[in-house]
């Protein structure tokens, strides 16, 4: 499957900026104290406690107040995990339809975009996700995989650094730092 070329400068001066803002909070987001402290923790947690908090983010991350857009979630994901990335954006289109605000919904929605190789939609999604929550190490590294999809390591490997910043028990985050380190810092001799 090839690359979609057509508006990739627009997508990656986006992801640029989408990059620079996940540096920064918010300064009008309230984040419940529970995902404050969970996030912290995991800054500094072993490898075992870091599974343990990244569970707890990513089932806080999942609630969105309601059960019937719970459910959406619930089947975009499952189609997700069974191969089925049409079915999933069906799913989640739905979700984000109906509940624009839930960064989750975008983060999934932008995973299936990426598995059929429709990076711009992806990156345009994982926009959305990570206006609405800047913390989603999970959205941003989705961000970095686009980047190095289409070629632009630096960006890449300056997103991945980002997530490690915030996860840095991350197991994957690392492999990707050490592919791309000597294409973005060169060899050393």
């Amino acid at each position: 499957m090839g690359i979609d070329h057509l508006n990739l400068k627009p997508v990656v001066a986006a992801c640029a900026v989408i990059i620079a803002l996940c540096g920064a909070a918010r300064a009008d987001e309230a984040r419940a104290p529970d995902e404050s402290a969970l996030l912290s923790a995991l800054s500094r947690a072993t490898p075992a406690e870091a599974a343990r908090i990244d569970r707890e983010l990513q089932a806080l991350w999942s609630k969105s107040g309601s059960d019937a857009m719970d459910l959406l979630l619930k089947r975009g994901r499952e189609a997700l995990e069974r191969g089925d990335p049409q079915a999933a954006i069906e799913h989640l289109t739905a979700l984000t339809d109906h509940a624009p605000d839930f960064a989750e919904a975008w983060h999934l929605r932008a995973s299936a975009w990426f598995e059929l190789g429709r990076y711009g939609l992806a990156a345009e999604d994982l926009g959305r996700a990570l206006t609405l929550n800047p913390n989603n190490y999970n959205a941003l590294f989705g961000l970095a995989s686009v980047l190095e999809s289409i070629g632009d390591d630096e960006k890449a490997y300056e997103a991945y650094l980002r997530v490690k910043a915030i996860h840095p028990n991350f197991e994957e985050v690392s492999k990707a730092l050490e592919r791309l380190r000597p294409r973005v810092t060169g060899k050393t001799l």
